[in-house]
């Protein structure tokens, strides 16, 4: 059976995003981090999973030559990786090898974790990570966990609805004072 993980950027107080959609301006994502980025992407041995509110913000910066200056070796992943978003308001989905699925997300990834194939992991997309945490689909929580605290944003696991315990399996430490822990469902 296919895994399923999931990657977040956190703030020291539990945010993933500010108090605007797709605000991760505190995130630091650059050195170490950004080298991190760039060596998973090489392997292309996931699938990288989305929500419509994460793919379109990331549609919008990772194709862009901005980005391919910025950050070449995350650019060239992103963008050579295989994608998959869920999204029911979507009509299409134009970014390179990404596929669109329609439907209940939970119902649809049971389908996809039975298949073979490459193991796929969700890159933000906190309603997403949500929804298929509650119904158990997630097998690793990989969190980045930045050390910063921001006044107001919008919490990891908002609308869990039950307790989600987790043990330690990993962890790593970056220069910058950012964490890296993966976790697995007990």
């Amino acid at each position: 059976m296919r895994q399923l993980n999931s990657f977040m950027f956190l703030t020291l107080n539990g945010f993933y995003q500010g108090p605007e959609t797709n605000d991760i301006s505190w995130h630091r994502h650059e050195g170490e981090e950004a080298g991190f980025s760039a060596d998973n992407l090489k392997n292309d041995e996931n699938i990288l999973v989305f929500g419509r509110v994460t793919y379109e913000m990331m549609v919008s910066w990772w194709p862009t030559p901005a980005a391919l200056e910025a950050l070449p070796e995350v650019a060239k992943g992103m963008n050579r990786s295989g994608k998959i978003v869920f999204s029911n308001t979507l009509v299409k989905a134009e970014w390179e090898n990404t596929v669109l699925i329609k439907g209940d997300a939970v119902a649809e990834m049971q389908k996809l974790k039975g298949r073979p194939g490459k193991n796929m992991t969700i890159l933000g997309s906190g309603t997403l990570v949500t929804e298929l945490s509650n119904a158990g689909l997630i097998d690793t929580y990989q969190l980045m966990i930045d050390p910063v605290a921001i006044g107001k944003g919008k919490t990891l696991f908002e609308g869990l609805e039950e307790d989600l315990n987790l043990e330690l399996i990993d962890t790593r430490t970056f220069k910058s004072g950012t964490i890296l822990a993966t976790y697995k469902p007990i």
